[in-house]
């Protein structure tokens, strides 16, 4: 490429596309964080693969920026789909594209499928073709930005997406059939189809329309969208691995761990510990000392921490409460949660006579439980573990004073 060092100068470092020209034939289109750090990769290949070989060829670069890295990986797609340059199809020889689809439901949701399964007819709208991603993290993304229902709109109980805030209500009917495909996928398909500006355009002139109506719940809704839409940049989908790195996470999920740890009326105390989904929050652990139950009841010592935990409305509240136990202690979570007014979700897990095994006791609509029992087990082991070491630190007070 003639004058290469002087083209990757002008180059900006930030995420779009780039797209590679041999004459003036456009021979691959790529995607990057940093678009200037990208393509100056390919002045020293480290592979043979073809479009890397190609670089002896290539005349031209030119690029497109993008607000963010989910944005450039919807432009590669409408680029690729649109031109079909051979090397992008050449790099997927032996591998099957990625596509986006949204189904054809009453309320219908956005599914990702491989391109060997796709069969277009079968959706009401499909996306693509993806380059290599990480698919779950980019779907997990799209439906924090839309609001998709993944949940059934005949379930009996809110779903675990409505008590974070994206699920506009179709498990608890507030939102028609109608009403969703105007609020939820005509949005997505004008992102999906690259047109983010005209998106907000859409939803700013809706904003000011439920204002002068007095709908100030919905024109609320449609401001927070609108900020979110423009707030992308602050998500970064690394190259290789596409992994999400939210530098400013909207509404991170937050699990609070309680176990009972006592010895009749010695040492008797609760521990609560806190997990979003990557893992513990050590420095929001909290230690109970039992100060009103007397002789062994879990379930009243249960009770009073999550009382006094109750109290301070300086803590975040949690989506999800784990207890180690099963119906008892379920049971006595729901009636103090009842009694505050609050609407959590409640799983205990119990290990069973022998303490062998893990027996899950939740409302059955909770998908959320069973995708994740490895994490809720972490949580359960780590309040256990966290009550049994505070028994023991009160137990060493007692023999040295």
């Amino acid at each position: 490429m003639s004058n290469w060092q002087n083209k990757i100068k002008k180059i900006p470092e930030t995420p779009g596309i780039y797209l590679f020209y041999k004459g003036k034939e456009l021979v691959y289109i790529g995607k990057a964080t940093s678009l200037r750090s990208r393509v100056k990769s390919y002045l020293n290949p480290k592979t043979l693969r073809p479009i890397e070989v190609l670089m002896k060829n290539v005349s031209d670069v030119k690029w497109k920026t993008t607000d963010s890295v989910l944005e450039a990986v919807i432009l590669e797609a409408n680029y690729i789909k649109e031109f079909k340059p051979k090397y992008n199809v050449k790099e997927k020889d032996d591998k099957s594209w990625n596509f986006f689809a949204i189904t054809k439901e009453e309320f219908p949701k956005l599914i990702a499928v491989r391109e060997h399964n796709l069969k277009k007819e079968n959706y009401l709208y499909t996306f693509g073709p993806y380059a290599e991603m990480k698919t779950m993290q980019i779907l997990k993304l799209l439906h924090s930005l839309f609001k998709i229902s993944r949940c059934n709109p005949n379930q009996k109980k809110p779903c675990f997406d409505y008590h974070l805030n994206n699920c506009l209500g179709v498990c608890t009917k507030e939102i028609s059939a109608s009403e969703y495909k105007e609020k939820v996928i005509k949005p997505l398909v004008i992102f999906l189809r690259g047109k983010k500006k005209r998106l907000i355009t859409s939803l700013q002139n809706k904003m000011k329309e439920a204002s002068k109506r007095e709908d100030f719940e919905e024109a609320k809704r449609l401001r927070n969208q609108i900020f979110s839409l423009n707030k992308i940049r602050d998500f970064a989908l690394l190259d290789k691995s596409f992994l999400i790195n939210e530098k400013k996470k909207e509404k991170s999920l937050r699990i609070e761990g309680y176990d009972i740890s006592n010895l009749g009326n010695e040492a008797m105390v609760g521990s609560m510990v806190v997990f979003n989904e990557t893992g513990p929050l050590k420095s929001e652990y909290k230690k109970f000392k039992i100060k009103s139950v007397f002789g062994q009841s879990d379930v009243d010592c249960l009770r009073e921490i999550l009382e006094r935990r109750l109290k301070h409305s300086e803590w975040s509240m949690p989506e999800l409460i784990l207890v180690d136990g099963g119906k008892p202690q379920v049971n006595t979570i729901n009636n103090v949660l009842k009694k505050n007014n609050l609407n959590i979700d409640v799983v205990g897990i119990a290990k069973g006579p022998e303490r062998k095994k893990n027996e899950f006791f939740f409302d059955k609509n909770n998908s959320f439980v069973t995708n994740n029992e490895n994490l809720l087990i972490r949580v359960r082991d780590e309040a256990h573990r966290f009550a049994i070491n505070y028994q023991r630190e009160l137990k060493r007070r007692n023999l040295t004073s």
